[in-house]
């Protein structure tokens, strides 16, 4: 599938069950609601994914189980997040080898490599795939910087196609753009600066609270695309006070009991991650309830 990369692409959750496992079948469930709710794409095993929790095998067979269900409706576009270039280079070939249609690459895990030597790991995986890329660039949570210089280098290998921008300075949309005009497509890939980056330019939405909220989240989108800036407006003031979870340490436990309360899927995590208890998981459960009554879906009833 060539992929059209505009749209809301969820960050979809990795569904398990009580021991748990994988629970394929309830993903497969979870991903094909958010397909029937409008969706344009799918990210199986980004952050929200649990990447890091899966082992080889299970992100192998978890990747035929999303592929199997999307059957073609929407592109999956699958995360690449490991700890050396040989796994990252493995993986992409499996990835391929499975059926995705693209990647959402980010840098090595856990080293914080030097710009020459993040050009080199992105080049690699690249190589190792003819399937497009997404690189990833999330400072905040991963202490490394796609920087311009590092785009400028990556500009001749043509499979690498767009960027994820998840940094909260908004001025990034613009100084992207600037710099290389159409050469990659920008996504918004912090759910609290994605109306502002949409405004500015990012031609789709990498979400996570999508998950929970899907119909608000093509809303949004599609009234941004239809130029009705106060429709959007409104839904996004709406969306806000939820959206700030995706910044937060507890982004998947948040938006798994988000997913829960709604009837969309499992609050389970796996270790280190916990899910929330006490005052924290009051709040998230406080919040959740109240954009449920008051969403703007139910106006549309």
């Amino acid at each position: 599938m060539a992929i059209n990369w505009r749209g809301v692409f969820p960050a979809v959750t990795t569904q398990f069950k009580e021991d748990l496992s994988i629970d394929y079948a309830e993903t497969q469930r979870v991903v094909d609601d958010l397909i029937r709710d409008g969706v344009t794409g799918i990210i199986a095993m980004g952050t929200c994914g649990e990447n890091n929790s899966l082992t080889a095998e299970e992100k192998r067979l978890l990747l035929k189980a999303i592929v199997e269900v999307v059957k073609g409706r929407v592109p999956v576009v699958t995360g690449v997040s490991e700890l050396t270039t040989p796994l990252a280079q493995a993986w992409v070939r499996d990835a391929q080898a499975i059926g995705a249609d693209g990647l959402m690459v980010l840098p090595a895990m856990v080293y914080v490599p030097k710009a020459e030597e993040l050009v080199a790991h992105l080049t690699a995986v690249a190589q190792a795939t003819e399937l497009p890329i997404m690189l990833y660039n999330n400072p905040p949570a991963y202490r490394v910087t796609i920087t311009n210089d590092v785009l400028e280098a990556l500009r001749p290998i043509k499979n690498i196609v767009a960027i994820k921008e998840s940094t909260p300075d908004t001025r990034r949309f613009t100084d992207l753009i600037n710099a290389f005009g159409d050469r990659y497509v920008v996504f918004a890939g912090l759910d609290d600066v994605a109306f502002e980056g949409l405004l500015l330019g990012a031609q789709g939405w990498v979400s996570g609270l999508t998950s929970a909220f899907p119909k608000e989240s093509v809303m949004l989108v599609e009234a941004l695309e239809a130029g009705d800036i106060a429709t959007a407006r409104d839904i996004y003031r709406w969306f806000l006070p939820l959206l700030h979870l995706d910044a937060e340490h507890d982004l998947v436990q948040s938006i798994k009991l988000a997913e829960q309360i709604m009837g969309r899927g499992s609050e389970r995590v796996r270790m280190p991650r916990l899910p929330l208890t006490g005052e924290r998981r009051a709040q998230v459960t406080a919040m959740v309830e109240k954009a449920a009554a008051t969403r703007p879906s139910l106006k549309l009833k």
